[in-house]
Formats: structure tokens, sequence, C-alpha cells
């Protein structure tokens, strides 16, 4: 049955702490225990279609284009020689890419037509798993087999660090899309026998819109995988050492930026050793040529658990949180897996950042800072001030490592009592939700030490989100309004969607029916709409694919972006599991994306 659309409701600064507070106690006293989320981790399906899934309302005809969303899709294995393997954390279900394709209606070119496809990206190690019955290489937060003594942990380690090259190809890539890379032209199946697309073109559906020529999922380490981008059928993987044979350390983050003028990708590869060393990199569009412009390494360069960055229009900026990985790094391989590497939170271990310029003329550091201890996952946007003198910078803050705890599978599924231990622990539970921060970089300092970073403002949750968005054409530049999933604390996962006004500091709920649990909220721009100024920045629709956990189905929901109203949506009668990242694409009839004209505005 259709839910009926959600009115949205609006609260402001004098409600931020009445809400937080609501919130934790929500978690305290299980009001969360009646919102199901199984559906989204269990008998989960591949549609390989393309099939055609209902409209209802109104989907914008000038939101046309492939929507891919990618995220876990297998969470249990059976008949292995140990029994039942079950997936530990959220973030170790086996890779399950998502295509939504939107395109006019041949008989009414104002309305439009939705066809759904998706794939299983990890059936190698599924049938690894079934085999041996274990997850083989590293994972984020996958449980090592208690019964393992030490000899066995040696080797593990020792073969975790040196995982044959032929066997990357079963590693699971899960987190975010990357649409038409430079510079992996020539990695494209690079794995010989494994490199071709095996559907018959018969079989290959015919589609209405334009794709892009590649597609690539990314996640934390350097491996990267690509899926043809119309059967989403896994063709081929690279390492980032297929950019520039300096970039040979195992980790980096499934967020790289791209210049949204020329097009060009920014990147870290985090490499361990007798010291740590961040290559912070750039693929250039134009030529697919790496070059590095920056190494940190030295006073303040911690090996860390890293998932984003920042970037503006001269600088990239990154923060090192006091998510440090233990035994300068090597703890991973030992540990079999990141969580359990990293070590205890500590207030002493703070924040650093790095500021590199990134323009041809002047590449390099040029500026330090430090801030209190904190974590994030997901930086927002940033962007320059006072001519460049100024850096601002937003993110998703944590004030303690608690946040990786509760995306255990046990507590989100609250299976064995998890959820109830985890949240019922007040301390746990208040580190345990983020606030949007917004910090200040003066690079006029003249310190050559760590300069104290200023904390502009800091919005508690549930007034912000996890798994943060914002119009795309006001990347690098000052933006005002940030889309994200608040925990409110109805649900163990994101329950609503939420529009954070960062000058008013009002925030616009889309509170989701009870057992409905959104992902991430995918702003597509109004062509045409004027976005030289704030004005316009709102001006355009969500994209959102929502979860029933009552009926065990999903839907991709159509929200206006201004309003927060419910435009439309597509259904379909079976669930897509809760995923991660997402990217809606437009482009040209070759397959290349389009070029983009730069915002003029603050």
């Amino acid at each position: 049955m259709t839910s009926p659309p959600q009115p949205s409701r609006l609260r402001g600064q004098g409600d931020e702490q009445t809400d937080h507070e609501e919130a934790i106690n929500n978690f305290q006293t299980g009001a969360y225990r009646d919102w199901p989320n199984e559906a989204g981790f269990e008998g989960l399906t591949e549609e390989r279609g393309p099939i055609e899934i209902k409209v209802s309302g109104m989907i914008p005809s000038w939101a046309i284009g492939s929507l891919y969303r990618t995220g876990p899709g297998i969470y249990t294995i059976t008949g292995t020689p140990k029994g039942t393997f079950r997936t530990d954390h959220w973030f170790d279900g086996l890779a399950h890419t998502h295509r939504f394709d939107i395109t006019s209606d041949p008989d009414d070119k104002t309305k439009v037509k939705v066809f759904y496809s998706s794939r299983r990206q990890s059936e190698q190690l599924a049938e690894h798993i079934k085999k041996t019955g274990t997850m083989k290489h590293m994972s984020f937060g996958q449980k090592r087999d208690p019964c393992l003594g030490l000899f066995s942990k040696v080797m593990g380690t020792w073969q975790a660090a040196m995982v044959p090259r032929d066997e990357q190809w079963i590693g699971n890539v899960s987190v975010a899309i990357l649409p038409n890379p430079p510079g992996l032209e020539r990695a494209s199946g690079n794995l010989i026998g494994k490199g071709k697309v095996s559907t018959p073109a018969a079989q290959r559906g015919g589609h209405r819109v334009p794709l892009p020529k590649s597609i690539w999922a990314t996640t934390d380490s350097s491996l990267m995988k690509q899926m043809d981008p119309e059967t989403l059928e896994p063709i081929g993987f690279a390492t980032q050492s297929a950019f520039h044979p300096s970039l040979k350390g195992p980790l980096s983050c499934a967020h790289a930026q791209r210049d949204p003028i020329n097009g060009d990708i920014y990147n870290f590869n985090q490499d361990f050793g007798r010291e740590t060393v961040y290559r912070v990199f750039r693929v250039s569009a134009s030529t697919g040529q790496t070059d590095i412009i920056a190494e940190l390494r030295g006073e303040g360069v911690h090996p860390a658990y890293i998932h984003s960055f920042f970037l503006t229009q001269h600088f990239v900026v990154l923060c090192i949180p006091s998510s440090h990985v233990g035994w300068g790094g090597v703890k991973i391989p030992w540990a079999g897996n990141i969580a359990d590497a990293i070590e205890p939170f500590s207030e002493s271990k703070t924040m650093r950042w790095f500021v590199i310029d990134r323009t041809q003329e002047k590449r390099g550091v040029v500026g330090k800072f430090e801030s209190d201890a904190g974590f994030f996952f997901h930086s927002i946007n940033a962007f320059e001030e006072e001519g460049g003198e100024r850096i601002i910078c937003d993110m998703m803050e944590y004030r303690t490592l608690d946040v990786i705890k509760k995306m255990y599978c046990n507590v989100i599924l609250q299976k064995d009592g998890a959820a109830e231990r985890f949240w019922r622990d007040e301390n746990r539970a208040k580190g345990a939700m983020l606030s949007l921060a917004r910090f200040s970089l003066s690079l006029d300092s003249s310190s050559r030490g760590f300069t104290p970073v200023e904390k502009v403002f800091s919005m508690p949750a549930p007034h912000a989100g996890e798994l943060p968005t914002i119009n795309p054409l006001y990347a690098t530049r000052r933006h005002r309004y940030v889309y994200s999933l608040p925990y409110q604390g109805r649900s163990t996962m994101m329950d609503g969607i939420i529009k954070t006004d960062t000058q008013t500091r009002e925030v616009l709920f889309w509170d989701c029916p009870k057992g409905h649990s959104p992902g991430e909220a995918i702003f597509v721009p109004r062509p045409g709409a004027d976005f030289k100024n704030e004005e316009g920045e709102d001006d355009g629709v969500l994209l959102s694919v929502v979860l029933n956990g009552f009926s065990k189905t999903s839907y991709l929901l159509c929200l206006d972006a201004r309003t927060l109203k419910e435009l439309g949506r597509a259904e379909m009668d079976f669930a897509i599991g809760l995923g991660f990242h997402g990217v809606h694409v437009t482009v040209t009839d070759d397959g290349d994306l389009p070029g983009i004209e730069r915002v003029v505005g603050t």
C-alpha cells in the first residue's frame, strides 16, 4: 500500500537543544523497537533488467538521466565449512549496485518512465566465503575467527599484506560511484580473462538515455572496480598505482573530489612503513596524467581512517581525524579489519589539518592547523573567503568514535540485545550523535606550527544528519543549504530527510512514515535555474531510495528540494538494500559528462 505524502515541518535554532535531547531520549527508551529494517539486509535479490517500475505523482521531465547507487547486498551465506557466515558490520555487506534510468515518456513529454536494473559486484568473494567460511582480505569491521591461534594470526597478517594481484579482483568495493574518471583507460579490464562483458547483446535492454563511458566503484582502500555502465557487470579493477607508481599504499578515501570546472580528479593515497606518508594527487581530465601535488609526513602525520576530504577553488584540505590506526598502520592486517585496528579515542589525539595549494604555480603545503579531538565520515563542502586567505570547511563531526560501533548489524537489527546495550549508555549515545560543524582556517598566520582552527558554529543532531549532500553546482563555492538524513531515535537507522539552512539555522524536516528508511538524498538541479545567487540554490529535486520495512518493498522518492514536499515516486514490489552513496548522471550522446560553466557567486 502506498503511504500518503508526508508534510514537512520547520524547526529553528531555538529548538536545537530540545530536539537533540528528545532524540537521545528516544534512543535511551527504545523508541526504535518497532521500526523494522530487516528487509534492507535479508533476502535481497538482483534485478538485471531493465524493468519498468510504476510512477505515481510527478517526477519532473528535466530530471532525466541515470541514478547509480551502490552499497551492500548480501550479509549471510549458508552452507560454508564453518556453518552460516554472517557479516558483522553494515559496511561489510557484499557489494550490490543499482541503476534507475529516468527517461521521457514517448507518449507524453511532460512525464517520465523509470527503469531499474541491479547487479551483485562480489560474486567471487561470495564463492570464496562459501568454500572457506571466511572473508578474505581487509574489511571494515568483520571480526576475526576467535579460534585462530597466534601462528594463524601472523600468517593471516602476512597474507593480507601480500595479496596476489589476481586475488584483488574479489575485493569488496561498495561505497561510492565515480563516472568517467580520467587516467584509468589503460587500467580498464586489466585482469586478464576477467575484463570482458559476458552479457549477450540481445539481453542488454536497449537504453533510452545515454550512459557514461565508464563507471567505477570506490572504497576506502586503493582498490577500484569497474562496471559495465549498461549491464552493471564487473569488468575490471585497478589500484591507485595505475595512476602513478608512487601511489602504492593500501588506504585512500572513497570520496575522490572532482574539480567542477575542468573535471580533474583529486584524492590521496596513504602508505605505511617506517613512517606514514600521505600522497595527495591530481589526475588531469584533459591528459589523463597524474601528478603528486604534496607528500605529508613527519610531525602530526598519523596513520588514520579517513573517509573524505575538502576541495576549494585553489586548495586541497586534508583533515586527519582522531581515528588513528595502531602500530603505525600495521594493526589493520593483524586485526583483519579497520575498526579493530583503530586506537581507543583520546582527547589528546587532536585533529590535524593540512592545506595544500593545488595551483600549478604554488603547489605544496601552505598551512597546518589543529582542532579538538573528533571524527567525521563526511566532508560537506569548502570554499574560500577574503581573496583566498580564509578557507571555510563544513563537515558532519562526531565528538568520539562511538558511531563506528552503532553501525554493527546486531545493533541496527536489534539482535541479542545489542541495540539496548549500546543506546542505554548515555555517554555513548551522545558520542554517536553528530553535529554540522563549520571550521574557519586563516592562511595569513605566520606560525610554522599547527595553528588553532576556529569553529564558527556547530548544529547538533537531529538538525544535522548523515550522508550529506548539496546542490553540486555549489561545490567549492559558498553554499547555504545542506541535505542529510537525521537520527531522531525512531529507528536504529536514519529516519528522515532534512534541509539545513546554514545561514538562519532553520531546518526543514521530511519525516519518513513509520518504518520507511531513506537513502542518501541526491540533489538534481533544475536546468535553466538561476544559480548565480543563494535564492536559486535550492531550485531542484531530491532523489532518495526509501525502504518500507513493513511491506518489504522500496521506492524511488522525488522531493521538491525547496519545500521537501513529495512530487512523485517510482515503486517496486521488492526491497533494495540500505546502501551508501550514488550519483545522478546526465551525459552527452557520446557518453561524456557535460561541461560545467563556473557559477559566478560568493
